[in-house]
């Protein structure tokens, strides 16, 4: 069984690619688990650099096949923000329902045609010997106008999802998977890492 690092610390992500890459002979193990603690600096200007970083830097120190992710929220209304400076968005320490606040602030008065987002997710896998596998997916919806549900983590309690008439944050992990930004972007990794491995 092929074990891969998955460049995170993020227990939310481990369990969605483990789920998504169940009937894989793969092991896939946070940074954690794999016993390194380096902070990756995420100086990149698009969400592919900065998980190109990633998985490159822990792939280096590893030895092994490492999968990296960087995603955002991008909001249409204010600019493409926080976008690549979501986690860090007012702060890293920064409670989300702090952030939920200020965004939701920023949009009090926005119609609801007009508070359009998306989730981003890009997903590279660094292989040791020099390859490199790219996906990248979105999931559109609105930012809502209270945080709504207990389910999933980061920003979902805000985002709207029309088609189901549910916040992201309402839907089970099997709902999630379907539809969400990394749930596509790990199925189309999923099919370039089996040609592959």
């Amino acid at each position: 069984m092929e074990t891969i690092i998955f460049a995170t610390k993020n227990k939310g992500k481990i369990r969605e690619i483990n789920e998504i890459l169940a009937d894989m002979n793969v092991n896939v193990v946070s940074m954690e688990e794999a016993g390194i603690t380096i902070d990756v600096v995420e100086d990149g200007k698009t969400f592919e650099e900065n998980s190109m970083k990633k998985a490159v830097q822990v792939m280096e120190i590893s030895g092994k096949i490492t999968l990296a992710d960087d995603s955002g929220l991008e909001i249409d209304y204010l600019d493409k923000a926080p976008g690549i400076y979501s986690a860090r968005f007012l702060g890293e320490d920064t409670p989300y329902p702090e952030k939920f606040k200020v965004i939701l602030e920023k949009l009090k008065d926005v119609e609801e045609k007009d508070r359009t987002a998306r989730f981003v997710s890009c997903i590279v896998a660094a292989f040791p010997d020099g390859r490199r596998l790219v996906s990248l997916d979105t999931v559109e919806g609105i930012i809502g106008w209270e945080p709504t549900g207990e389910n999933g983590f980061g920003y979902d309690p805000i985002f709207y999802v029309p088609e189901l008439k549910k916040y992201m944050a309402e839907l089970s992990s099997e709902e999630k998977n379907a539809i969400s930004h990394r749930g596509k972007a790990l199925r189309k990794m999923k099919e370039l890492l089996k040609k592959e491995l």
